[in-house]
């Protein structure tokens, strides 16, 4: 597995390395938001860690542009732990969220856990949803909305996928918290929503009248049966 770990703290990304190689990473350093997106074209990473405050490009403008050409998945580091501030880093793409100073071994779990969460594995091989004008491949993990591609994180494919094979199933915020997130996650619940409404930008035809992300009121979202 490669991971890229982008850090202006040149001491902090030295360390890290060294502790991810240590578990059997294969390990590339970057120090400015500019570096960071250079190297994720690339496109030989498994993952990325990506500090907010960089020089050059900050890393949220970082992650915003890594989006427009690539769904792996990124781990956040900032000094601030504000919860608007984790979830404009979600907004902007992000898949996780660590607040500096963190423990090595909580970024090592996070880092296990969101490469287990992409890998390419289904139950069932082969395995293709159909909702609607939507059709979602588990084992490629793979969606295309009439046909076209659509690029999605490993989140949002994770939550559509789960409403997917629930059709009409009602999840509640929190439960979709813990199935896709883990119970270990200490964000704010309302990155659940931020995720929903991605999904709906990029697979509704009308994300303000969605047709198949749905929404019960007080309850949580389901995907309409």
């Amino acid at each position: 597995m490669n991971i890229l770990v982008v850090d202006d703290e040149r001491l902090l990304v030295k360390g890290i390395k060294f502790n991810l190689e240590n578990e059997g990473y294969q390990v590339d350093a970057a120090y400015n938001g500019t570096e960071a997106v250079e190297f994720a074209r690339s496109g030989k990473y498994d993952l990325i860690i990506l500090d907010v405050m960089m020089p050059e490009l900050d890393g949220l403008s970082a992650c915003m542009r890594i989006r427009e050409f690539s769904t792996v998945p990124i781990i956040m580091l900032t000094a601030r732990s504000e919860d608007n501030d984790k979830v404009i880093g979600f907004d902007y793409g992000a898949d996780d969220y660590l607040t500096k100073p963190f423990n090595i071994l909580e970024l090592k779990a996070r880092v296990r856990a969101l490469l287990r969460r992409s890998a390419l594995v289904s139950s069932a091989t082969g395995t293709r949803l159909v909702v609607g004008h939507i059709v979602i491949d588990a084992e490629k993990r793979v969606a295309l909305r009439k046909d076209v591609p659509i690029e999605l994180t490993v989140k949002e494919f994770d939550v559509f996928e789960l409403l997917a094979k629930n059709p009409g199933r009602v999840f509640s915020r929190e439960t979709l918290l813990n199935i896709v997130w883990g119970y270990e996650y200490q964000g704010d619940i309302r990155t659940v929503d931020v995720h929903i409404r991605r999904l709906r930008e990029k697979l509704e035809e009308n994300p303000a009248e969605p047709e198949h992300i749905m929404t019960k009121w007080g309850v949580g979202y389901y995907i309409r049966g």
